[in-house]
């Protein structure tokens, strides 16, 4: 995972960008296009560009987009605040507050999937429609070896990586690379669980898209889809609002770079 990288995409410019002063940190954020806002959450390490280049100018074809770089990733700096995903719900809330944006549709990828998870849970009535991608709402939703994983970290396995390097690129302080790498590591580990009961109370429409091998537990993403009112007979009930996409032949890393097949997902989902 930390040898691939997602960049490459069309060079488009954003229209605006900057820091917005959010609880207590500086968080840096860029925004393309008109229309309708979406919101983008980037996987853990990772930053704007190489998480989401590819995708941003399909998005921003008739979409304001709003990528943002959460605490210590790319441009925003490092800070020794704990790092938990209610207070990084809280500053994207903060940020829609900043760019006087009343509600929005959420994409989160990964790491940042957790956050927007954790964002539908605090804040539903500032979410329209809710994209999970390749994440979970809780450390049983990843298959035993990922968990493993997440417990053996260590910041020279990033060495001579896409993600150090996009990192050296744009972060304030190149200094802090290990720290923030440690202040990660022990939030991977951490056992985590948003609790299936505040899953089944989210109203916003809810479209969940996974690699068939990208290591989530598929059993427990098929649970979390029945929260959301999803694994059903249509036939007989009516289609539901939320929506599962399962990605062939694709990995955790692989399935952002499936460009093409995602734009389709999200352009027939957040009509």
């Amino acid at each position: 995972m930390t040898t691939a990288s997602t960049s490459g995409g069309q060079n488009i410019k954003p229209s605006q960008s900057g820091y917005a002063p959010v609880n207590g940190i500086q968080m840096y954020y860029e925004v393309y296009g008109e229309g309708r806002p979406v919101i983008l959450l980037h996987g853990a390490y990772m930053t704007i560009g190489t998480n989401w280049s590819r995708l941003i100018p399909e998005l921003a074809k008739n979409r304001k987009v709003i990528a943002v770089e959460l605490q210590g990733h790319g441009h925003t700096p490092y800070t020794d605040r704990k790092l938990s995903l209610a207070t990084l719900a809280d500053d994207v809330e903060a940020l829609m507050d900043y760019l006087k944006t009343d509600n929005a549709d959420i994409i989160g990828y990964s790491f940042g999937g957790k956050v927007a998870y954790q964002f539908a849970i605090k804040y539903p009535q500032r979410l329209k429609h809710l994209v999970i991608i390749s994440s979970t709402h809780k450390s049983s939703g990843w298959r035993p070896e990922v968990n493993n994983a997440f417990k053996s970290l260590k910041p020279e396995l990033f060495d001579n990586t896409p993600m150090k390097a996009a990192y050296d690129a744009v972060a304030p302080d190149k200094t802090k690379w290990t720290k923030f790498l440690e202040q990660m590591f022990a939030s991977a580990a951490e056992p985590f669980d948003l609790g299936d009961e505040n899953i089944a109370k989210i109203t916003a429409p809810v479209l969940i898209i996974s690699g068939d091998n990208d290591g989530m537990d598929k059993g427990e993403l098929i649970k979390t889809y029945q929260l959301l009112g999803g694994g059903i007979s249509a036939d007989f009930a009516g289609v539901p609002k939320s929506q599962l996409a399962i990605v062939p032949g694709q990995g955790h890393v692989g399935l952002m770079q499936q460009t093409p097949v995602i734009a389709g997902y999200l352009e027939n989902f957040l009509k």
